[in-house]
């Protein structure tokens, strides 16, 4: 099996930008694999304009009820013009709510479908990692079943550090290890309901600890830190590439680990081949 790598773009049809880089990183760079959104403003440009351009690039679909417009008629999540206006918290309390969950269904169904018009799936993941709280897993395992869609993102972070002093000062740091003991314990009952329906999985996720700080060096950190001789890690990042204006900013920072050949020499050093979720079946 051998130790394999996925760098996936989370938000891929949300604006051009998002779209830009993934064209960019796809075929200059070290991405593999991008989740697309259904609702998002760019998703017509993603599909038609940056897909022909990227054959051989893995595609999730990117489950989105945290932010944008539905695509259903899911009253219970969104406020009176349509758009998503739940967080986190609202989801976990409500995640065995029946009511809750068959308008989740419609929606994620929905959004599924409309990429599935368009290309094939290789995997699931969600915005904000909604789709980790166990009830709501269990539901996208159902459809992941039901739509043939292989693989589903789990997101058990292994713990690990990086040198820069600057990433760790402040509440986002805190906050984000709280994140990781979360979804490592959504993690470990999820992976009981993988099994019940014969889904793949990767076995670790790289970009929970530094949310909003990724840059090369995390994900080269996180890789370093991993135990195991066989094993499948992911790094999540959300990259935008602007064209006609200089920004600077965490999504910038995350489309330059795209293109780091140095990054590049240093995966397959440690010994990982660079790959994603359609080449894993």
């Amino acid at each position: 099996m051998g130790k394999r790598f996925i760098l996936n773009a989370d938000d891929f049809g949300m604006t051009k930008e998002y779209n830009r880089a993934v064209l960019e990183g796809f075929n200059n760079g070290i991405l593999t694999s991008a989740s697309l959104c259904a609702n998002g403003s760019a998703f017509s440009a993603a599909v038609n304009d940056i897909l022909p351009e990227c054959a051989g690039l893995g595609l999730g679909v990117h489950l989105n009820i945290i932010e944008g417009k539905s695509l259903t008629g899911c009253h219970l999540l969104t406020d009176k013009n349509g758009n998503f206006n739940k967080g986190y918290l609202f989801y976990i309390l409500n995640s065995n709510n029946k009511n809750v969950l068959s308008q989740i269904e419609k929606e994620f169904r929905a959004q599924i479908e409309k990429v599935k018009k368009y290309t094939n799936i290789d995997h699931i993941d969600s915005h904000v990692h909604t789709h980790a709280i166990p009830p709501i897993f269990e539901l996208v395992c159902k459809l992941a079943e039901e739509y043939n869609i292989p693989c589903i993102r789990t997101q058990h972070e292994h713990f690990y550090t990086v040198s820069s002093f600057k990433k760790h000062i402040g509440l986002s740091y805190p906050l984000n290890l709280i994140k990781i003991v979360l979804l490592n314990l959504f993690t470990a009952k999820n992976k009981t309901v993988l099994k019940k329906f014969n889904l793949k999985t990767n076995n670790y996720i790289i970009g929970v600890g530094y949310t909003g700080m990724m840059d090369s060096d995390t994900v080269r950190a996180g890789l370093e830190a991993l135990p195991e001789t066989d094993c499948i890690a992911e790094a999540l990042i959300h990259p935008c590439c602007y064209v006609d204006k200089v920004i600077k900013n965490s999504h910038t920072r995350e489309f330059s680990i795209t293109l780091d050949k140095k990054l590049k020499d240093d995966i397959y050093r440690l010994g990982f081949t660079l790959t994603n979720y359609k080449n894993l079946l």
